[in-house]
């Protein structure tokens, strides 16, 4: 049975492939995050 470091050795397109999601699920929760405060201060201008 391979163990995990030579099975990523092989199939080094999995290892990338993580490094991207992880890179897109930070920039989805940056932006969901700015996107909160954004709403919070065009709230209190419309006050």
């Amino acid at each position: 049975m391979e163990t995990l470091v030579q099975f990523l050795e092989k199939n080094s397109i999995y290892i990338v492939l993580i490094i991207v999601l992880i890179v897109w699920f930070g920039i989805y929760f940056f932006i969901y995050g700015l996107d909160k405060k954004v709403k919070k201060i065009e709230e209190k201008l419309e006050k």
